[in-house]
């Protein structure tokens, strides 16, 4: 029988490294749980990533593609070696001439796709998203790695742990640390940094941010590694660098090796896929890092497109059983932003169930 997962916001996720699911409850009797209905296997889920070519986005196709081909629709991934608005309204504005019938998009710039996105769903395109939100009022559904507070939080927790495994005392020292991430429009990225700015300034007031601009590489795996030397260079007392992009971390690591840089020195931690760290984690470049099963993530955005191509209705407070993964529940938009409201009911959030901190004893457990 399938793990129910029920997701409400007085679920107490674990921030450390754990391989089980979550916590887990049977659906409420004022919430029946729904089930696909309205079966087509001729339906077309277009899956848009920020980027083409990172691990973290590759891996999360892979989950998509092996669950679509289990649940009979297709899923077109398409996207652009280019992390930019305008790359990802071209492929916004080709799905919908080709026909598709949803679109599940992580959005570089949500602004910036904005219109391609409201103009697809006014041609009858369903239009979900994952990993990083756009407006409420163009999609329906949002399928989240977590809120912001549990994963500002998380990977502050992660920095504490790694200062205090190199000797550091990050309760009492004034820890010198910066963010660097893709760019400032990043709809996700700059959440999670908020959040990990004020559990900073409540649980450890005497650390000092020395960039509090941030610095950013675009998604770009060459500019990752060349901010992440001029951060180093910069600031060459500094203890710590939080990058909060998939593309900053590994670039961030691979600048500190350049520069002779291992954990011993410099705590460098983030959110990466796991293969994408594992040599740097080997050669004692990084002691730890997090992130999530995004195969899991990119498989649960396609199917609710589909349910919603399909010709399904939701509506915030449902519960919805996707096959093979488990029931999750539709939760309001303000869950990831005080602001994102929206007066359409049938607008919300989905939640994965658990975030996972990798380290050298667990990581090859993972192959994503």
């Amino acid at each position: 029988m399938k793990k129910v997962f029920a997701l409400t916001l007085t679920v107490v996720m674990a921030l450390t490294a754990f391989t089980g699911c979550g916590s887990s409850s049977k659906p409420s009797s004022d919430s029946a749980e729904k089930s696909t209905s309205n079966k087509n296997s001729n339906i077309t889920v277009t899956f848009i990533p920020k980027v083409t070519g990172n691990a973290f986005f590759e891996s999360a196709n892979k989950g998509a593609q092996k669950y679509a081909k289990k649940w009979g629709f297709k899923v077109d991934y398409e996207g652009d070696a280019s992390a930019s608005a305008s790359a990802q309204v071209s492929v916004i504005n080709k799905a919908v001439q080709q026909g598709t019938n949803a679109i599940c998009m992580s959005s570089v710039d949500a602004a910036g796709v904005k219109d391609a996105l409201k103009a697809a769903a006014a041609a009858g395109v369903k239009v979900t998203t994952w990993d990083s939100d756009v407006d409420p009022s163009v999609r329906k559904i949002m399928v989240s790695q977590g809120t912001p507070k549990q994963l500002g939080e998380m990977l502050v927790k992660m920095s504490y742990d790694s200062l205090k495994e190199r000797g550091k005392n990050p309760d009492k020292d004034p820890i010198k640390y910066c963010w660097h991430y893709s760019n400032a429009s990043v709809t996700d990225q700059n959440s999670w940094r908020v959040e990990g700015e004020k559990y900073i300034k409540q649980k450890y007031p005497n650390w000092q941010n020395v960039a509090p601009d941030n610095y950013y590489s675009n998604q770009d795996a060459e500019q990752a590694i060349s901010v992440g030397e001029s951060i180093l260079s910069a600031h060459k007392d500094i203890d710590l660098i939080i990058c909060n992009d998939s593309t900053a971390l590994p670039g961030q690591c691979q600048a500190a090796q350049n520069k002779g840089k291992k954990a011993k020195d410099i705590t460098i931690t983030g959110f990466a896929s796991p293969n994408s760290i594992k040599q740097y984690c080997k050669e004692g470049i990084i002691t730890r890092w997090g992130l999530w099963d995004c195969g899991i993530q990119g498989a649960m955005g396609c199917y609710m497109a589909y349910y919603l191509a399909a010709g399904n209705k939701v509506k915030v407070g449902d519960k919805i059983k996707i096959p093979d993964i488990g029931t999750v529940e539709v939760m309001p938009n303000n869950v990831l932003n005080d602001s994102a409201s929206t007066s359409d009911p049938s607008s919300g959030v989905v939640l994965l169930p658990e975030r996972t901190v990798f380290t050298k004893s667990n990581m090859n457990n993972f192959d994503f």
